[in-house]
């Protein structure tokens, strides 16, 4: 397969609308760009109104990672009024957040990821009839038992944030509904529920063992679980090598408290670095947005109607001084300091999958410890004032990576608001100097097959960022 090019979507399993273009030279792909095709404007929606519709709106941006919409406008206006929140509602609204991250997690494993394995393609490999049982799509014994389980634990949502998605639960103040001793109760069952189901299903053990690896060695040779199975996969497929990144990490901290981060921030490039976002620009020469780079605080989002023929994308792209980075799950426990996380930098598709697993287990654990501190006759809302005038941003952690919200207030309207989310750093396109984003260079050299026209390869690849295209399109 010598100079092809290929039209690869849209992609199911995928939150939104998604396109890779792939220019393809000697069975591989030798170029690639990434199109978000589709327009949503939240940001022009928000111009205008009273700034504390910014918690109604953004949630509505999606309805998989809302709660993390939601805790990044609460924090955006927080910090534009100069307010904290209590301590204790800081505490629920972090773990209403870990609520939604470990049940995304879990869907993103069981329901978009692992069932690719299942297909025909891979049949007579030594784990492929087991695969089928556990994970094709509809029927497998493991996404049913996901699903049930996710229904369970957001239980927790129902009781502390009222619903999901769209909660307006999580306010700059703190969170609308302090627990009671019998929530601390039940809340606690169905933690517990939730730590059975992922040492007897996912990880086939107590999940303290997982969180004990530090080696990608130690991680090999884990062989229990559903985590067991992909990684006796991912070994046979050289996973590890499919798909590599820059090796560049950045995470904005996630579940913040008021003594710091449940997992700190930072960036990573040869080593921790702090995260300083003064660098930060929105690169528009390749998306369909008019003007120029800019800083998200001073950004704008001016839509190109004409679709000029040099752009290709409605994503704009987030460079940090100039670099793209990749943001996620590993990035998050590579901030962390998690030394497994660390042994993975620069991993391809079995780095940023196991770096979930390892995310998944570290949160439950977080969890955990939130709600043995957490005191039910502890204040839960400190009422903020309304803000006339002020900036802010509101930075969190959503499961797929860093989102942040920089907002603008005048005259008691939001005057302008810009959002970054995970899949903008991700997915995003090309910048002025030609530089891919992360999935583009990801994507460089993978294997096409001949004939394949969506191939495994490429999927496998890009379902490793787990991609959400309406959050990207914002």
């Amino acid at each position: 397969m010598t100079g092809t090019r290929l039209i690869v979507g849209p992609f199911n399993r995928v939150e939104g609308d998604l396109e890779v273009h792939l220019d393809i030279a000697e069975g591989r792909v030798r170029s690639a760009r990434v199109n978000a095709p589709l327009y949503r404007g939240f940001e022009r929606m928000l111009t205008g109104r009273p700034a504390s519709d910014a918690l109604t709106i953004t949630p509505r941006i999606c309805g998989i990672c809302s709660i993390s919409q939601s805790a990044a406008a609460a924090r955006a206006l927080a910090d534009a009024g100069g307010h904290e929140p209590a301590p204790a509602g800081a505490a629920m609204a972090a773990l209403i957040h870990a609520i939604e991250n470990v049940s995304d997690h879990l869907v993103h494993f069981n329901l978009f990821f692992m069932p690719d394995f299942a297909r025909p393609a891979y049949a007579g490999r030594s784990w492929h009839a087991r695969t089928v049982a556990r994970f094709t799509a509809e029927q497998g014994a493991a996404p049913r038992a996901a699903i049930a389980m996710r229904a369970e634990l957001m239980h927790v949502l129902g009781l502390m944030a009222g619903k999901w998605p769209h909660t307006l639960a999580i306010q700059p103040g703190g969170v609308t509904r302090a627990p009671g001793p019998r929530d601390k109760v039940r809340i606690g069952a169905s933690l517990a529920a939730f730590r059975r189901y992922l040492e007897a299903e996912l990880f086939g053990a107590p999940l303290e063992d997982f969180v004990a690896l530090g080696t990608r060695e130690g991680l090999m040779g884990w062989d229990r679980g559903d985590a067991g199975l992909f990684l006796e996969i991912a070994a046979d497929l050289d996973l590890d090598a499919l798909g590599r990144g820059s090796g560049r990490y950045l995470s904005f901290g996630a579940y913040p408290l008021a003594e710091g981060h449940g997992f700190a921030p930072g960036i990573w490039m040869d080593g921790l670095l702090p995260l300083d976002l003064g660098g930060l620009c929105e690169d528009l020469s390749h998306a369909w947005m008019l003007g120029g780079a800019a800083h998200p605080s001073e950004g704008q989002t001016l839509p190109d109607e004409d679709m000029r023929a040099e752009a290709y994308s409605w994503c704009k792209a987030p460079r940090l001084d100039g670099l793209g980075y990749e943001t996620g799950a590993l990035a998050r426990q590579v901030m962390a300091g998690h030394p497994l996380a660390v042994a993975l930098t620069g991993g391809g598709v079995m780095a940023r999958v196991a770096g979930r697993l390892l995310d998944l287990a570290r949160t439950q654990i977080f969890m955990e410890g939130l709600l043995r501190w957490l005191d039910p006759a502890a204040e839960f809302m400190r009422p903020a004032p309304k803000i006339r005038e002020g900036e802010g941003v509101g930075l969190v952690e959503a499961a797929r990576g860093a989102l942040g919200h920089w907002l603008r207030v005048e005259n008691g309207r939001i005057a302008s608001y810009q959002i970054v989310a995970p899949t903008t750093w991700n997915f995003s396109p090309r910048d002025a100097s030609g530089t891919p984003g992360p999935l583009e260079a990801a994507l460089e050299g993978v294997p096409v097959g001949e004939g394949e026209t969506t191939p495994l390869a490429v999927q496998h690849v890009v379902r490793s960022f787990d991609p959400c295209m309406v959050c990207t399109v914002h």
